[in-house]
C-alpha cells in the first residue's frame, strides 16, 4: 500500500472535509495512482489547481506517487510569481471564453454583458458542456466540482458565489479580467456580436418615448433586437464601472452600449 502526505492551501481547503482542511493528512492511494487521481480523490478539481509540489518539486498531474511522498497542492497564485516553475497546464488560453452549466444563466449574461463570449444554455447537460470546451478551447463555469474532474476539462472555475452579480465579481477577480473587458459589444441573449445601427433604419421599431429621447442605438444580427442607454443600461453601467475600475483616461463622450431591447 502506498500512503502519501497532502497539504492543500488557500481555497482549495473549501473542497475538504473539515477535518483535512489547512493541515497535513495522510492518504493511502492506489497501485500507480497518479497525482491527479489522488488529488480530485479527495475532493478537489483538478481545474482549481495551479501547482503541485511533491518532495518540493514541481510535478505535472501525471507523476505517479510514491510511498511517503509529501504532496503540496496550490491554486492560483495572486501575488507570487510561480513562472518559472512547471505548472500542471501546459499553457493559458489565448483568449477567455466561456462556458457556463445549466444553474449559471445570470452569470453568463453579465459576462458577455462586459464583452466576454460565453456559451450557455439551460438545457446543457455535463457531457455538452465538456464537449464544447474542449473543442472551443473554454473556460468551464460551474457550481459542480464533478463536472470540473471530467478528464477532457482543462481550464475551469468552481463559482462559489450565489448571485450573479458576486458571481461576476468573483470570477473577474480570479481570472484578472478587467484589462481584456470589451463592455456592451455582445448580445445578451444571442452572444453575438452588436453593431450599431441608424435610428432611421430601426424608428419605426422604437416606443415613442425612446424615438424621441435617445439617438444611439446597436443591433444583433441574430436576433434582431435593437438596443439603447435606456435605465437598464444605467443599472448595468454603474456594475461595468465597477468591475473594470476608475479609466486612465476619461474623455467628455463615454463608450455607448446596449440596454433591454426593444420588440422586433
Amino acid at each position: 500500500m502506498v500512503t502519501a502526505t497532502f497539504r492543500f492551501y488557500e481555497e482549495l481547503n473549501d473542497f475538504l472535509p473539515p477535518a483535512r482542511r489547512r493541515r497535513e493528512f495522510d492518504a493511502p492511494c492506489a497501485q500507480a495512482a497518479s497525482v491527479k487521481h489522488m488529488i480530485e480523490a479527495l475532493g478537489v478539481p483538478h481545474t482549481e489547481v495551479e501547482l503541485v509540489l511533491v518532495n518540493g518539486e514541481s510535478v505535472d498531474f501525471g507523476r505517479l506517487l510514491r510511498d511517503r511522498d509529501r504532496v503540496s497542492v496550490y491554486p492560483k497564485f495572486e501575488t507570487l510569481d510561480v513562472t518559472p516553475l512547471l505548472r500542471v497546464r501546459a499553457a493559458p488560453l489565448r483568449t477567455s471564453r466561456f462556458v457556463a452549466d445549466a444553474h449559471l444563466g445570470g452569470l453568463a449574461h453579465l459576462l458577455r454583458m462586459t464583452g466576454f463570449d460565453t456559451l450557455y444554455d439551460n438545457n446543457f447537460h455535463d457531457a455538452e458542456v465538456e464537449a464544447i470546451a474542449a473543442r472551443d478551447s473554454r473556460i468551464v463555469l460551474t457550481r459542480d466540482r464533478e463536472l470540473l474532474k471530467r478528464r477532457t476539462v482543462t481550464h475551469g472555475c468552481y463559482v462559489r458565489a450565489l448571485k450573479p452579480a458576486q458571481q461576476v465579481r468573483e470570477i473577474f477577480e480570479r481570472l484578472d479580467l478587467a484589462r481584456s473587458a470589451r463592455p456592451f459589444t455582445l448580445c445578451l441573449d444571442c452572444n453575438a456580436p452588436l453593431r450599431p445601427i441608424d435610428k432611421t433604419l430601426v424608428a419605426d421599431r422604437l416606443p415613442p418615448g425612446v424615438r424621441a429621447s435617445r439617438s444611439h442605438f446597436s443591433t444583433c444580427d441574430v436576433c434582431r433586437r435593437v438596443f439603447w442607454e435606456g435605465s437598464h443600461w444605467q443599472r448595468m453601467r454603474t456594475l461595468v464601472d465597477e468591475l473594470l475600475g476608475p479609466p486612465a483616461d476619461a474623455g467628455a463622450d463615454g463608450e455607448r452600449g446596449p440596454t433591454a431591447p426593444s420588440a422586433a
